[in-house]
């Protein structure tokens, strides 16, 4: 691993990385082909927080956080800090002194691949994260690692300015270059809902919308009265 702190690299758009936001993470991964989700260990530590921002990556040393603190120099106002480092780590790499460092230069939050500490000061300052764990133990800073280069978190590549969006069921990543696709892509799959949850809210069944009798019937299933079904073993 090279040593480095890349700075100022290319962020997605902010303005298309905050409508992505709007949609959610279950409906911007489904409209991008159900590509770029993290794993389900991450978790919101902060009940009902959202977020959407461009990636600021730091990879760090296990039980290590010095490369965390490189990496807020480099964090503007709409990113968020993604973190992971070299092997699996539980130790609580973050707390509530390096978010009120994040919050004075406007980052939407955090996403982490190892623990984090001071959950309930956390919650108060409402700065929204996701992380693999809770754990009170700290760190040292001691070890180089990397800030802005591409990463692996949670089974998912990440580069730097990346657009990254939250909620209650994950974290997805998009590509940089794709954002503007992933939009267009979200935009034709909500209006879709929206038709599809009206139709729903009027009484049409699932079977009915999705032309799930027709697959049923390839499937050979068969609609049979009660009293001529004869359950296995009697």
């Amino acid at each position: 691993m090279r040593n480095v702190v890349v700075v100022d690299p290319p962020r997605a758009d902010p303005g298309l990385t905050r409508e992505l936001g709007a949609f959610g993470v279950a409906t911007v991964h489904e409209a991008i082909g159900r590509q770029g989700l993290l794993d389900r260990r991450f978790r919101p530590v902060v009940p009902g927080a959202t977020l959407a921002g461009t990636a600021v990556t730091a990879l760090c040393w296990p039980g290590d956080n010095l490369m965390v603190h490189a990496a807020v120099e480099q964090c503007r106002t709409g990113d968020v800090l993604v973190v992971t480092t070299a092997s699996p780590c539980h130790d609580g790499l973050f707390g509530e002194l390096l978010a009120t460092s994040l919050l004075a230069r406007g980052v939407c939050g955090l996403v982490i691949e190892a623990g984090v500490r001071d959950v309930a000061a956390l919650t108060a300052m409402d700065f929204p994260v996701w992380a693999t764990g809770v754990c009170a133990q700290g760190t040292v800073k001691a070890t180089a690692g990397a800030v802005n280069v591409p990463v692996v978190v949670g089974g998912q590549l990440v580069s730097p300015g990346d657009a990254v969006v939250a909620d209650a069921d994950g974290v997805v990543v998009v590509a940089r270059t794709a954002v503007g696709a992933a939009v267009a892509a979200s935009r034709d799959r909500a209006a879709r809902e929206e038709a599809t949850r009206a139709a729903l809210a009027a009484g049409e069944l699932g079977l009915d919308r999705y032309g799930l009798r027709q697959l049923l019937d390839q499937l050979g299933v068969e609609y049979v009265p009660y009293a001529e079904y004869a359950p296995p073993g009697g």
